[in-house]
């Protein structure tokens, strides 16, 4: 008898996956399919973290690790969390996993207990709700709008807190929105925290160095909320290293000391050639970073500009991450005389066969109205997709 448990599934599949492998199977039939749904650089490895995995294996960091990762790894994390974002963490603190997704598992497993609350705003990353319900606590979503640019205010949160209220869990800049909240708007949230010192604040920071005109602030840098936060980082976006699956967390250390027991039956320690590798990536001075960022913006500015060309089409203009998030609710219910558009969902499928571009739909992250597009991808692809969004939208009245 086929049965799977409970556990799986209530789990909802990753739409951003899904939508990733239909694109890829279109291309192997040998359609010339682009894909804007995937969330990440495509850019390669810089040449100075290659060389040294390369050198890690030569030397022979071949056998298991520490559960929370070799101590390079974690000192380099503890001087990057000081030099970058101004906060004060010990080697204790710091728990290296296998990406960020593994992070942010680890952290929900080991603070909550069935029924517990996670209020995450919406548009939210799409894996949040669904480590919530592995973890069996309760989401309490707080509904965002474009006007707001996709952010809650204090007022939404206070009003979503309750006596089972465990957890808060964001992203700043978000994904799929492009949103960074400001200092002003992080110290306004912190004062409601500093009133329910139970709540614990998990800080998904994995976006923080992709940025346009305007700095991330870490909701860790206020002292009233130090035994509240977790940060959540890692190496995927920022240093193009989505492959080497290096996530970390810096913790209150009862936290940090639970992922690492859990981690301890889990997986045991990340990959040793990876860690080598992301410790010199975490302790360079960024440049090549830097490059991708100015490309980045290069390609936002591009993808704004083509896609005020398209009627119908709402959008606020990120300030960090790489997506635009349009609302596209004016062509749900269009036809092209054939075909009805009933959701979006449905619009992002019929993108794919008609037009073969790959987008995800706002569904996947709370947000039904939207899509989320993203723009790494090259100037040349992202000026064919857009052209092919236009045109194909045009034939639905």
């Amino acid at each position: 008898m086929e049965r799977v448990s409970q556990r799986v599934a209530r789990l909802s599949e990753s739409e951003t996956l899904a939508m990733a492998q239909k694109s890829r199977e279109l291309k192997a039939k040998g359609f010339n399919v682009i894909s804007l749904s995937i969330g990440e650089p495509d850019f390669n490895t810089p040449d100075f973290i290659k060389e040294a995995a390369k050198k890690a294996i030569d030397d022979n960091f071949s056998h298991y690790s520490p559960v929370p990762g070799y101590p390079v790894l974690k000192e380099a994390i503890v001087k990057k969390l000081k030099r970058d974002n101004g906060l004060d963490f010990t080697p204790e603190q710091i728990v290296v996993s296998n990406g960020a997704k593994h992070s942010l598992a680890n952290v929900l497993q080991s603070i909550i207990d069935p029924g517990d609350e996670v209020i995450v705003p919406a548009p939210y990353w799409v894996t949040y709700v669904e480590l919530v319900k592995l973890s069996e606590g309760k989401n309490v979503i707080i509904d965002t709008t474009i006007e707001s640019n996709f952010k809650i205010t204090p007022e939404q949160l206070e009003a979503a807190i309750t006596p089972k209220t465990r957890a808060f869990l964001f992203s700043s800049p978000n994904n799929p929105t492009g949103s960074v909240y400001t200092y002003d708007e992080l110290k306004a949230l912190a004062a409601v925290f500093a009133k329910h010192p139970n709540i614990i604040i998990i800080s998904d920071e994995i976006y923080e160095y992709i940025t346009y005109g305007c700095k991330h602030i870490s909701i860790g840098q206020f002292p009233e909320l130090k035994d509240q936060v977790v940060v959540v980082n890692g190496v995927s976006k920022a240093y193009a290293m989505t492959g080497y699956r290096i996530g970390y967390i810096a913790a209150p250390k009862w936290i940090a000391k639970a992922c690492n027991k859990l981690q301890g039956q889990y997986t045991s320690g990340p990959n040793s050639v990876a860690q080598i590798a992301s410790a010199v990536a975490i302790n360079s001075d960024n440049t090549e970073v830097a490059k991708m960022i100015t490309e980045f913006e290069k390609r936002r500015n591009l993808v704004l500009g083509l896609l005020k060309e398209i009627p119908g089409l709402k959008m606020a203009l990120p300030d960090g991450a790489f997506y635009f998030f349009p609302d596209v609710t004016s062509y749900i219910g269009k036809s092209d005389g054939e075909h009805v558009i009933t959701d979006t969902t449905d619009l992002c499928m019929y993108l794919l066969n008609k037009a073969y571009i790959g987008c995800v739909t706002g569904a996947a992250f709370g947000a039904p109205n939207c899509i989320r597009i993203s723009y790494a991808a090259s100037e040349a692809d992202l000026v064919e997709a857009l052209k092919r969004l236009k045109d194909t939208l045009a034939t639905l009245k």
